[in-house]
This record gives C-alpha cells, sequence and structure tokens, in this order.
C-alpha cells in the first residue's frame, strides 16, 4: 500500500476529520510504531504501522458515510460534552457503526439541517470558506417591525470579534403578526451565531431558527427532529461538485 498523510489515515479511518486530525497529531496524541509524531503531513504506510491515538490502535478504513439529520433544538453539534448535554452523536449511538462528525456548526439553540459525515475530502468541501456553499434559514424574530430594519439584516454587521459579515440576502416571508416577523436568510459563511448578532444589530430577539438547506440539499419537510437518513448517490455528488 502506497504511503499516506498522517491525518488523512485518520480521517479515512473516522477518528476525526482532517482538521480535526491534524489537531490530534499536533497534540501529540499519535504514534507510529510507538514513536510520538506531530506532524500531520507525514507520511506513512498504513498497512506497515502501527498507529495508536491515546494509545488504542487506529482500525482500517472506514467506508465513506454521510447523513442529513434533523438536529433539535437543545441538542449540541458536536460528538461529545464534558458537560453531560446531549450531542448528535448521542441521537445516532447504536444506531450507525461508522464513527461520523459534524459537517460545520448549528448552535443548540438552533435545529434543522445538519450533516455528519465520515468522509474527510467532502467535510472540507462543506466548511472551507473558499467552497462558499450556501446555506438558508427559517428565523422567527420578535420585534417592532419596520423596512429599514429589513435594510440592516441586508447590510454588513460588525461582529464581536470585530469581523464584517458580507451582504447576506434577507426577505420577509409572513408577518409581522403578534410582534413576529418569519424571515428567510441565505448566508455563504458561518461565523457563530451570526444571524443572532445580525438580528440583534437590528434590534429583533431570535425566537427560533431552523436551517432548511445546504447547497441545494433541502431538509425533507416530513422529516422530524431526531431523524435522519443516509444521502443518496446523486446528493453526495451535487455536493462534491459544487465550486469544486
Amino acid at each position: 500500500m502506497a504511503e499516506e498523510r498522517l491525518q488523512n489515515i485518520l480521517s479515512h479511518a473516522g477518528v476525526a476529520s482532517r482538521r480535526g486530525a491534524a489537531d490530534i497529531i499536533s497534540a501529540g496524541r499519535v504514534t507510529v510504531d510507538g514513536l510520538v509524531v506531530t506532524e500531520p503531513g507525514a507520511r506513512v504506510d498504513p498497512a506497515s504501522v502501527r498507529i495508536l491515538v491515546d494509545g488504542s490502535p487506529v482500525a482500517g478504513p472506514e467506508r465513506p458515510r454521510t447523513i442529513m439529520l434533523y438536529k433539535p433544538v437543545g441538542v449540541l453539534s458536536s460528538t461529545s460534552d464534558p458537560f453531560g448535554g446531549e450531542t448528535v452523536s448521542d441521537l445516532l449511538r447504536g444506531k450507525i457503526r461508522e464513527r461520523l462528525v459534524p459537517v460545520g456548526r448549528l448552535d443548540k439553540d438552533s435545529e434543522g439541517l445538519l450533516l455528519m459525515s465520515n468522509d474527510g475530502d467532502l467535510t472540507l468541501k462543506l466548511t472551507h470558506p473558499r467552497y462558499e456553499h450556501e446555506k438558508r434559514y427559517i428565523v422567527k424574530a420578535a420585534g417592532k417591525w419596520s423596512d429599514e430594519k429589513l435594510e440592516v439584516l441586508r447590510n454588513p454587521v460588525r461582529m464581536p470579534d470585530g469581523y464584517m459579515t458580507r451582504l447576506v440576502p434577507v426577505r420577509v416571508l409572513s408577518g409581522p403578526v403578534a410582534n413576529v416577523t418569519t424571515l428567510e436568510f441565505r448566508l455563504r459563511e458561518g461565523r457563530k451565531r451570526q444571524i443572532r448578532y445580525m438580528c440583534s444589530a437590528a434590534h429583533l430577539v431570535v425566537v427560533s431558527l431552523k436551517r432548511v438547506a445546504i447547497g441545494g440539499l433541502e431538509l425533507p419537510r416530513d422529516m422530524a427532529p431526531g431523524e435522519w437518513r443516509d444521502l443518496s448517490p446523486e446528493e453526495l455528488e451535487r455536493l462534491a461538485d459544487v465550486h469544486d
């Protein structure tokens, strides 16, 4: 078998995404034939060496698998939580043998479409900023409504870390009803809690936030929170080809 980059070997074995595998290696948690390796790009032959992560052997490559999950409100988009909170991995425990990791983020207070995968190449394409996959959200926002607020939402907003967001297509779907307006956001960047900060800048409070599409892949209307299904070959090809 040909030599491969160590981070790719860990990713293909389902240990973590390629980016996560690089962090694990850099932290000194990986040994190759008993020697600690901290360079993610180190090339080794997985068929002729013994690779351990935190002292446990790395299994052979898993078959690539990617699913869509309807993440419920209150569930963390992570594989574990040191504080004991429920995670998306808990929803899959005992149902999926492969070790799938969340592709991107969807915060605890939000719901909707979340992809989970052990395919490092696909994960990179879906999360790296240069590919700019559009994500669509339906948001219910409370507060006195005006057309001026729509302009605030559409224009750049300064995030707490100083980053200025891009122009965002935002449209009103319905309302306001009882001071709640339903809005659609289409984002090509994914700053943490971006939509909530955008609404705050417009003096609106997010009542609910649901992601309904990623890169043309839509959350099925008949899927309930906590449910999931495998992506079809056609859906996988569509995601992989966008901005390739």
